[in-house]
């Protein structure tokens, strides 16, 4: 094997502010697409497009799926790419941004053509987007596992990408859910929120361009297809990290897909929406200062258990609280959003442990493939997550055009966002009871990649003994 690393000075260790900064800006932009089409897609085509919930719910279902294998597809353009100039993955998002954002604009603009030709151009246009996604953030995430090997800053770079995230979404509470009440012309609004969108995303995606860089060392540049399905074959916690993901995120997207209908719907108080769009920006800001120390001294599966305890308690609150009592309502929302945000931290330091893991048993690092399997299945939980909540208010009976809903409807609502969301995360929690990739293994493992580096420079045999050892023996 040929070296051919863009490793800097300062080598795989401690990361410059300027990276941190830079990567978190990235998942901004991400959410510049991402977030608007979760919170705001469902309420245009019920209320602007004039598509059926149930029809949506399918479509977000279809859709969803398929850009779950588009990860899959963007993993394997990743692990086949490699420019001495730019790196695996930076060529991605100079590249990728601008289609991405102006689809973001175009997904927000229907013409009325009749309800099956509506609902053609909605398909043709999402499963676009999701495709341009796919391209930008399958390289994106990739990428935190080339910057560092240490895990605080792993958790580090875990909590920017967290941050850029809420305050996306947080904004969105603050600022745009107030305009989409009744009797307000919605197409407008999304008119102004995309194209402001398109300039701001693409400014974040060129920060984040020039300030990420790939730091760790890496013996193949340009990985094949059969090295990256051995890197997945027996990668045992990366399986149950998505198995776990794939549940946790069903229930986050049912749960937000739903919010300003709880709000605007159920509690009749869509004022409380950026009240609580605030206060999830200081729970983030709060848990991504606190998680990296909690990781170093309790380790992240048993935080990971916990957090998905804490969002059983926002989802049951929500979904027996009566919707007469709106304090309790609203407390009840902030729970699960603290614990869905310490999840969301802490489960991206747990995939880029996933890596070095790989590597450990193959000698092949194969971030692109492992990244995209991991958002494979976190797509598919998206897709079961919306389409759920859109068909269980769909069944209960929503109508996008009645100025209050029934009682029915309004049950429905509760169950797409507080007990979906938090027998999921149960489940989610309980899974990485059997997750055994701990830190203290991590630290052994990584050592031992390190060692194989100072014998491969030193000439002292090969990896391929050491690698079938590990294949055979690891339990």
């Amino acid at each position: 094997m040929t070296s051919s690393t863009t490793a800097p000075a300062k080598g795989p260790g401690k990361l410059p502010l300027t990276s941190i900064i830079g990567y978190g800006a990235g998942d901004a932009a991400n959410n510049l697409a991402f977030t608007t089409t979760v919170m705001f897609l469902l309420v245009y085509y019920t209320d602007v497009a004039g598509i059926s919930a149930a029809a949506a719910g399918t479509l977000f279902l279809v859709v969803r799926v398929f850009d779950a294998f588009a990860d899959l597809f963007a993993g394997r353009l990743v692990d086949r790419t490699y420019t001495k100039r730019w790196g695996k993955f930076r060529p991605f998002i100079l590249f990728g941004s601008l289609p991405l954002m102006v689809l973001t604009f175009l997904n927000f603009h229907i013409p009325q053509i009749g309800e099956g030709g509506k609902l053609a151009y909605a398909y043709i246009l999402y499963a676009a987007m999701g495709l341009a996604y796919s391209l930008v953030n399958i390289p994106f995430g990739s990428m935190a596992a080339s910057m560092t090997q240490l895990p605080k800053e792993r958790a580090k770079l875990a909590s920017a990408r967290t941050i850029g995230a809420l305050m996306v979404s947080s904004a969105l509470g603050i600022f745009v859910a107030p305009l989409l009440k009744a009797g307000t012309d919605l197409q407008a609004v999304f008119t102004t929120l995309t194209i402001v969108f398109m300039v701001v995303g693409v400014a974040l995606y060129m920060f984040t361009f020039f300030t990420a860089r790939e730091r760790v060392v890496r013996e193949v540049p340009k990985v094949s297809f059969k090295q990256s399905m051995a890197t997945l074959k027996g990668n045992k916690p990366l399986l149950m990290l998505c198995l776990s993901s794939l549940l946790f995120l069903s229930g986050q997207l049912s749960l937000t897909t739903v919010q300003l209908y709880y709000f605007r719907d159920a509690l009749r108080h869509l004022e409380l929406v950026p009240v609580l769009a605030i206060v999830q920006l200081i729970e983030t800001f709060v848990l991504s200062a606190v998680i990296p120390l909690l990781v170093q001294r309790v380790g992240k599966r048993p935080l990971y258990i916990a957090l998905t305890g804490v969002t059983l308690v926002g989802g049951l609150i929500i979904m027996f609280t009566p919707v007469s009592v709106v304090w309790l309502g609203f407390v009840g929302f902030a729970v699960a959003m603290a614990g869905i945000a310490g999840v969301n931290i802490v489960v991206w330091a747990l995939e880029a442990d996933t890596v070095e893991y790989g590597e450990w048993k193959t000698g092949v690092r194969s971030e692109g493939i492992i990244y995209s399997l991991f958002s494979f299945t976190r797509k598919t939980g998206q897709a079961v997550g919306g389409a759920l909540a859109a068909y269980v208010i769909g069944i209960a009976g929503y109508d996008g055009k009645a100025a209050e809903q029934t009682a029915q409807a309004v049950t429905g609502i509760q169950i797409a966002a507080g007990l979906i969301p938090g027998l999921l995360a149960v489940a989610a929690g309980a899974i990485m009871f059997f997750y055994q990739l701990t830190d203290d293994r991590f630290a052994k493992i990584v050592a031992e990649i390190r060692e194989r580096h100072v014998q491969a420079g030193a000439g002292i045999g090969t990896d391929a003994d050491t690698v079938a050892r590990h294949s055979q023996t690891d339990h």
